[in-house]
């Protein structure tokens, strides 16, 4: 079990590696070795989804190609400037249709394998950044993207680095992040007044 400062506590037992995942910024660059990665893509091939339709779809590049620079270049300024040190930058896209029909739960089922890849990075030793603020036109037309997919986040992926070398604006927000209590989003029967 890792140990957090500011601690992270859970209201009610769970696994270790939902209080150890969180979302760094500082990145090593540290290459990851392809049997890694395919470890992380095969976790997010046995995330659940409707109908079993696994609709995701994953566009990667490693650190130091002209495809990371190319993934790189989608997302936001503001993002680069701790993205660019992040191992292996991801595009998580989610097919729109299911045979032929619109497919209503594809970003939902997008969203259980996103989670799936960062837990089992989490496991490995790794760390996931999801990034949702990304030029989405710009990713669409840079990888030819049709408009039967949906473009949900890009991901960084890497090892924790030092915080020392971020911009002195994000040095103070390189800690995990604590969550609101069970009881303010779960309600039985009936949704809560208070929501």
């Amino acid at each position: 079990m890792t140990v957090h400062n500011p601690p992270r506590a859970s209201d009610h037992p769970v696994a270790d590696v939902f209080l150890d995942r969180w979302s760094p910024r500082a990145f090593t660059g540290e290459r990851i070795f392809d049997d890694l990665l395919g470890s992380l893509f095969e976790a997010v091939r046995w995330a659940p989804s409707s109908n079993n339709s696994q609709p995701w779809r994953i566009v990667y590049a490693h650190r130091g190609t002209p495809s990371f620079d190319k993934l790189l270049g989608f997302i936001s300024e503001r993002n680069q400037r701790w993205a660019k040190d992040a191992s292996v930058l991801i595009v998580l896209l989610s097919k729109r249709t299911l045979q032929g029909a619109p497919a209503r739960n594809h970003s939902f089922d997008a969203g259980a394998a996103w989670a799936h890849l960062s837990l089992q990075a989490t496991i490995a030793g790794w760390a996931t950044h999801a990034i949702g603020g990304f030029n989405e036109e710009a990713a669409r037309g840079g990888l030819s993207v049709s408009d039967d997919y949906n473009i949900d986040v890009c991901v960084a992926l890497g090892r924790r680095g030092d915080v020392a070398a971020l911009p002195d604006d994000l040095k103070a927000r390189e800690i995990p992040s604590q969550r609101n209590k069970v009881a303010s989003f779960v309600s039985e029967g009936v949704v809560s007044a208070e929501w």
